[in-house]
């Protein structure tokens, strides 16, 4: 198993005070972690080394940046989740649509619908849940990997994802849906 710890305090600090060799060996002990975060986070391999020389190009410019030490690990996953998030809506922007990807209008609009309904409901959870879940659920982080990024142990991560699944899942079934062949032309009968 490879070594995932991250450098030392004293290195970190030295490095933000502006000393060249520090920021040389901060750079140098972090390139295992960022590179696996990029593994995890980029849809390819080639991106993810892009976007990892990126993040420790980052981390060798802004380390004076950095406002605790100790939150390098989260400060560098952000860069890199950042990075390859970049990088995926470019590849998409530039990706035709498959054939297959005709729909009718009523599916478009029953997805939007839906999609919307969830995005709500995520967006109403408070934000240390919130946060757990995308990583967790949308975006697909392990949950090792998530508690480590938020500085949780992974008893207190499992904990917030569970009360996040539960209470989107209630505000789901909270929501009305329309019943079958009903319309609604008249929107008196309906509600916001």
């Amino acid at each position: 198993m490879a070594d995932s710890s991250w450098p030392g305090e004293q290195l970190i600090v030295a490095a933000q005070r502006g000393d060249v060799d520090s920021i040389t060996a901060l750079v140098s002990g972090s390139h295992p972690n960022v590179q696996r975060f990029a593994r995890s986070l980029c849809a390819t391999p080639e991106d993810a080394e892009d976007a990892a020389q990126e993040a420790l190009i980052i981390l060798y410019r802004k380390i004076g940046m950095l406002r605790a030490s100790g939150a390098l690990a989260s400060w560098m996953f952000r860069i890199v989740r950042n990075e390859c998030l970049r990088r995926a809506r470019t590849t998409r922007a530039h990706a035709p649509l498959p054939d297959a990807a005709v729909r009718s209008a009523e599916e478009v609009v029953l997805q939007r619908i839906e999609a919307g309904q969830v995005a709500a409901a995520i967006a109403a959870l408070p934000a240390e849940q919130r946060r757990v879940l995308i990583m967790r659920d949308i975006q697909g982080h392990s949950g090792r990997m998530v508690a480590e990024a938020l500085g949780l142990s992974t008893a207190a991560m499992k904990s917030r994802l569970h009360r996040a699944r539960t209470a989107v899942q209630q505000s789901l079934r909270a929501t009305p849906e329309p019943a079958p062949g009903d319309t609604h032309d008249d929107n008196q009968s309906r509600r916001p």
